[in-house]
């Protein structure tokens, strides 16, 4: 077995453990740190395919500062920051049969497709350079209006949780 394939089973296996302990935690600021593992190693794997702009883009971006949005948002909105008893609602099991519905057509849809196609090795190489050429060139509007969007967010956590 190649070294690749087992940095990928031992990365992907961290990634689905921080996302099931993400989702089952009952303390808030452990599901944003839970939520920083699972982006990292998102980020390690887009390593490990080649893909170093998308990596620094994850780490720079969601983990820098989405992370840091969201956990200005927990402080800011005086979210409970210890362990809840109460923090699920009754109806969990039908969100839950939801979600495994959702993930098996997902699973299903993607074999179908795609079934026993192989990848393509010999396809165009992309640099990281053309790449942040394109998105600082012709994406920059779009660029632009996430940062404000997310600068909108910051502003509105902080307006809920000011007292007047």
């Amino acid at each position: 077995m190649v070294a690749q394939n087992i940095f990928f089973g031992i990365i992907t296996a961290i990634v689905v453990i921080s996302a099931l302990r993400m989702v089952t935690t009952r303390n808030i600021v452990h599901a944003a740190l839970y939520l920083v593992a699972v982006l990292a190693g998102l980020g390690a794997l887009y390593i490990l395919l080649t893909a170093e702009f998308v990596a620094t883009t994850q780490v720079l971006v969601y983990i820098g500062a989405v992370m840091v949005l969201f956990l200005f948002g927990i402080m800011l909105t005086k979210a409970p920051l210890g362990n809840v008893m109460k923090m699920t609602g009754t109806q969990w099991p039908i969100a839950a049969g939801v979600a495994v519905l959702i993930g098996g057509v997902t699973v299903y849809s993607v074999i179908d497709r795609f079934g026993s196609d192989r990848l393509v090795t010999d396809g165009p190489i992309f640099r990281t350079a053309d790449v942040s050429d394109e998105v600082f060139s012709t994406y920059i509007i779009p660029f632009e209006a996430i940062s404000v969007l997310l600068l909108a967010a910051l502003i509105g956590a902080i307006v809920l949780a000011r007292k007047d």
